[in-house]
């Protein structure tokens, strides 16, 4: 009797726990009524990257595994097509970017490549042995104009196709795992280990350190559309620039949603709505600058980890956006 006794107050204290512990971590939040976004069947195990448009029908997606696909109709169907590449190099095509029919890929282990007429031909360019890192992002500037940034934090500018480029960084910042690059040419980029994150401003030549917020790692760092900065950390944290012009005033830290999967991305819609897509399908969506958040029941749905939210509002008048998801999961704005 007394060993039964024993039993039920074990399980009754594991319960307690358990039920106590639940109540500290918030694994769901509600989920929106309708989704802006359609899922879209690329028919390929490769990560997409990044996209870019020539004009309001035309594009180009880029990804893993020499990935390259073109669209037609604005993104609704795409088909593949191939670079005139080594077949034993297994390239990573990491930054694609269009101005008209003037477009440029960065691509891993050291590749760049250009086009003229909108991508129906690809020049290789061949890139010194002392580049520091490896090509991260290019940046369409104007005909033959490109910039280019690398893993190493370096920056260069070619006004000539790419048969001279000019440096435009005098000190690299090291290793980045993370790389971005603002409206007006300023760059941010997070260290490879996370550890603290770097602002370029473009007349300066040096890259200045800034220490992270606390001591969860800095996962990924971005431009919000004022200009201010935007910040995610592990442990599923969002941060915000609160305080105009200065990148080491932070918000205290947003944290919609505890599941155990960190945010890789976040952007801001047409509607002024902010968008942060995870690990695991997270796709969630703040109506009121950050207050309250819903899970997307498209996002909800698919079998895989976003890792890239891009919105373009460029090149014609319809809003272009993707989320960009591992093994070949895409989601198309609709609105």
């Amino acid at each position: 009797m007394n060993n039964l006794l024993k039993s039920f107050f074990n399980l009754l204290l594991v319960f307690s726990i358990g039920v106590g512990l639940s109540g500290c971590v918030s694994t769901r939040l509600p989920i929106a009524a309708n989704s802006p976004w359609q899922a879209a069947n690329l028919e390929t195990d490769a990560n997409p990257l990044d996209i870019s448009f020539t004009d309001e029908k035309h594009g180009f997606l880029v990804g893993t595994n020499r990935l390259i696909l073109e669209t037609n109709d604005g993104g609704i169907s795409w088909e593949k097509r191939s670079l005139a590449l080594p077949s034993e190099e297994n390239f990573r095509l990491i930054s694609i970017d269009f101005e008209g029919d003037e477009g440029w890929i960065a691509g891993q282990p050291s590749l760049v490549m250009h086009t003229t007429d909108g991508g129906k031909n690809w020049n290789r360019l061949v890139l010194g042995s002392k580049l520091p890192g490896d090509p991260y992002l290019v940046t369409t500037l104007g005909p033959e104009t490109v910039e280019l940034a690398t893993t190493a934090g370096a920056v260069y500018l070619t006004e000539d196709g790419g048969n001279n480029w000019e440096g435009k960084v005098s000190d690299a910042s090291g290793g980045v795992r993370d790389l971005r690059r603002g409206e007006d040419g300023e760059y941010v980029s997070v260290s490879s280990l996370g550890n603290f994150f770097a602002t370029l401003d473009p007349s300066n030549e040096v890259w200045q350190p800034h220490q992270r917020t606390s001591s969860k790692r800095v996962q990924s760092l971005g431009f919000q559309p004022n200009g201010e900065l935007w910040m995610l950390s592990r442990g599923a944290e969002i941060r915000l620039n609160d305080e105009p012009g200065n990148v080491d005033s932070w918000s205290k830290p947003i944290i919609p949603i505890t599941n155990g999967y960190n945010y890789l991305d976040m952007a801001w819609d047409p509607n002024g709505d902010i968008w942060a897509g995870g690990g695991n399908g997270t796709l969630l969506v703040s109506h009121d600058e950050g207050e309250k958040w819903e899970l997307d029941p498209v996002g909800d749905e698919q079998a895989s980890n976003f890792i890239k939210i891009l919105f373009d509002t460029t090149k014609g008048s319809s809003v272009k956006g993707f989320v960009l998801g591992e093994r070949g999961h895409l989601l198309r704005w609709v609105g």
